[in-house]
């Protein structure tokens, strides 16, 4: 397996990462909101309001 960061063989203690810089590394993107998940947004004509 490798380091999604850096392709680097994955270490043991520090799975799926090298390395605890790579696993910090990670963390701080999703800190910093550099992942997005995307989302589809509802399409107008499916909502019904009452």
């Amino acid at each position: 397996m490798k380091c999604p960061l850096c392709q680097a063989p994955a270490s043991q203690e520090d799975r799926p990462f090298c390395s605890k810089l790579c696993k910090d590394r990670d963390l701080l993107s999703w800190i910093n909101e550099d992942y997005k998940i995307p989302v589809k947004d509802e399409e107008q004509g499916d909502k019904k309001d009452d």
